[in-house]
């Protein structure tokens, strides 16, 4: 996660850099605001990934001596297939489509299918507390 947040660091600097030259060149605000907008947004996910890095254990992509035999082995769960993303792409269109009508009973409609296809994929894979 060092690896994530280095580059994350640098792509912020460069965006607040870039607000500050576009402030004095452009004079121009809502560019110059976009610009630290989304430097505030990167510098966001890379002190969380600096958050993280500190709390795991050393990767190998984080380990300039490592070699590429360290990566091998299980890399995490991934779902064999799931119809829960279709239900919720779905959802999201109908979500789409009711604020585009801006009908109301369209757009209550569709908070309920979103509300349940995203919880249904967030606990497709809860087993709940085992009663032994």
């Amino acid at each position: 996660m060092k690896v994530e947040a280095k580059i994350f660091n640098i792509i912020t600097f460069f965006f607040f850099l870039s607000a500050v030259i576009y402030g004095f060149w452009a004079k121009e605000p809502v560019g110059t605001v976009a610009l630290i907008l989304v430097g505030g947004l990167s510098l966001l996910i890379g002190s969380y990934f600096q958050f993280v890095a500190r709390r795991i254990e050393q990767r190998p992509e984080d380990n300039p001596d490592a070699e590429i035999s360290d990566g091998a082995g299980e890399v995490g769960f991934f779902s064999p297939g799931s119809y829960w993303p279709f239900g919720l792409a779905a959802a999201a269109a109908f979500m789409g489509l009711a604020l585009a009508f801006f009908y109301v009973w369209m757009i209550v409609l569709a908070t309920g299918a979103l509300l349940i296809t995203v919880a249904g994929l967030v606990f497709e894979y809860h087993a709940g507390p085992s009663h032994d």
